[in-house]
């Protein structure tokens, strides 16, 4: 496998959103102190275990792929399905490994362990099936909330209220923003009820808003980029991969 082939599978664009989910969870937690060391080796592990996630999503859904998107590197044959599974599994345990060495000297490691757990199984759960499943956009926001609650349990050896609530919210937009990105593979835009979680944060940040100005500026300057990202529905199916693009590149929940 090439690099250019590992780089298309891994999704390496979304990366930074996975290493600001990590720093979040770190400073909700009260850990804005924390050595430079270990938050490089925590943003790595669950980088390998985002890769991972991106890995067994084609490998899963080679037969899908090949239907419908050829181009991707699996149909395509520039890459075998078993060569895919074997790194995304193996990817998955480093990045744990890493993650649980990371929270040892914080006391978290059998907390760390069980979220990683958790996480990985949430992972795995959304890529083996996501199509056709009601609860899809469920599943992959939860796998998200679970990045905040490891970071800060790897950091800390415990949860937060904090770190429960940035946690929610995450969970409540990833299932607007996953809903939406399905809508491209269904090939129509249908129901836009479930865009209502995407006001989650908005609703969560209004009473830090209401007495904090930077507060209010950093949610009124979410709530602009949000709407022009929805704006691109109106364009019909094509767009939705750019409004999914500007969803994900959103500023800071927390």
């Amino acid at each position: 496998m090439n690099l250019s082939v590992a780089l298309r599978l891994g999704r390496v664009s979304n990366q930074p959103t996975v290493w600001t989910n990590v720093l979040a969870g770190i400073v909700l937690a009260g850990s804005a102190g924390a050595s430079a060391l270990s938050v490089f080796v925590l943003i790595a592990g669950m980088a390998f275990m985002y890769t991972a996630g991106m890995f067994l999503n084609d490998a899963f859904d080679a037969d899908f792929d090949r239907r419908h998107r050829p181009d991707r590197p699996i149909p395509s044959g520039e890459v075998p399905t078993s060569n895919v599974f074997t790194a995304g599994f193996a990817f998955m345990v480093l990045g744990m490994l890493l993650v649980v060495g990371t929270s040892i000297p914080a006391g978290g490691g059998a907390a760390a362990a069980a979220s990683c757990i958790a996480l990985a199984a949430a992972i795995v759960l959304y890529d083996w099936w996501h199509k056709d499943n009601r609860f899809g956009p469920l599943v992959m926001g939860v796998c998200r909330m679970l990045v905040y609650i490891t970071a800060a349990i790897a950091v800390t050896g415990t949860l937060s209220t904090r770190v429960v609530g940035a946690a929610l919210v995450a969970l409540c937009y990833l299932i607007g923003l996953t809903y939406v990105a399905k809508q491209e593979t269904l090939g129509r835009v249908s129901n836009l009820w479930p865009l209502g979680f995407l006001a989650i944060p908005f609703v969560y940040g209004i009473p830090t808003a209401l007495h904090d100005t930077a507060s209010a500026v950093m949610l009124l300057a979410l709530l602009i980029w949000v709407i022009y990202a929805l704006l691109f529905l109106r364009a019909g199916v094509r767009a939705i991969g750019k409004a999914v693009g500007y969803l994900l590149i959103r500023p800071s929940l927390s």
